[in-house]
């Protein structure tokens, strides 16, 4: 593990040099210290912090002034940690409203932000990049579409779905998307779409197969309000302790011990 401050070009040669890459969610700078200095490369403030935090059903309430909040707190408390934030629902509905609103969490302490959705959003993507914001991709169940899937339901079952889902990536890619999250997708889909790829796919449901992994900190720690997922686990129940959860999290990443077959979907 390196000690240097983790990079998008630290994250590229991770996926080339077959590194897997950690990452957690945070909303704090307690938990995002801890996370730090335990070594996980990659921190996302989530809109899952609607869930979580605030015990909304959905992610749909998150505004942007509420990532905005948790991302200056995760960057106070982060030295070496890649550090995302999330787009809110309906705030990339056009791209100067992407801009003005990615700039608001760049400005926060952000070093990328993330959105969700495939085609429409390639021209948004180009010029959030053009404009000097990095961008980071999410398909498969992307959850401000809740309503639209009739639910969290896993994505890219049937031959059709999974094949537009491979080339939203590409064309995600093309536009310049410099990080992939597959979340919910059957495993051997996750992994034709990393091996098309050449920027690092990370995976929350897609298998181990993805050149790194992501979960929500409530539910690997098993404190979520609402349920357990099927591809999280409880390393706090296992480990009796937050930092040692933490490390035995980074540590079956790395080893390709997590996520088992349990944890994913065929």
């Amino acid at each position: 593990m390196t000690q240097k401050k983790i990079s998008t070009a630290t994250l590229l040669t991770m996926k080339q040099q077959g590194e897997k890459i950690c990452a957690l969610t945070a909303y704090d700078a307690s938990f995002a210290k801890l996370f730090d200095e335990q070594g996980i490369d990659v921190i996302l403030i989530g809109d899952s912090l609607g869930m979580v935090l605030q015990g909304h059903n959905d992610t749909l309430p998150v505004s942007v002034d509420d990532v905005a909040y948790h991302t200056r707190a995760v960057r106070a408390g982060t030295q070496r940690a890649f550090v995302i934030a999330d787009m809110p629902f309906m705030s990339y509905a056009t791209p100067e409203q992407a801009c003005m609103n990615a700039a608001k969490l760049m400005v926060a302490g952000a070093s990328m932000v993330k959105l969700e959705g495939g085609e429409w959003l390639l021209h948004t993507v180009r010029m959030l990049v053009e404009r000097s914001v990095p961008v980071c991709g999410h398909l498969g169940l992307t959850p401000q579409s809740v309503h639209v899937f009739g639910g969290f339901k896993v994505q890219g079952r049937s031959d059709l779905q999974a094949e537009q889902i491979l080339e939203q990536a590409k064309a995600l890619e093309k536009a310049g998307i410099q990080l992939l999250v597959l979340e919910c997708i059957p495993s051997p889909l996750a992994k034709k779409i990393r091996d098309a790829l050449t920027i690092p796919v990370i995976g929350i449901g897609a298998g181990v197969d993805c050149d790194g992994q992501i979960l929500v900190m409530h539910d690997m720690l098993g404190v979520s309000a609402n349920y357990m997922p099927k591809f999280s686990k409880n390393y706090l129940a296992e480990t009796g302790d937050l930092r040692a959860a933490v490390s035995q999290y980074i540590n079956d990443v790395r080893a390709g011990d997590f996520p088992g077959a349990e944890h994913s979907f065929q």
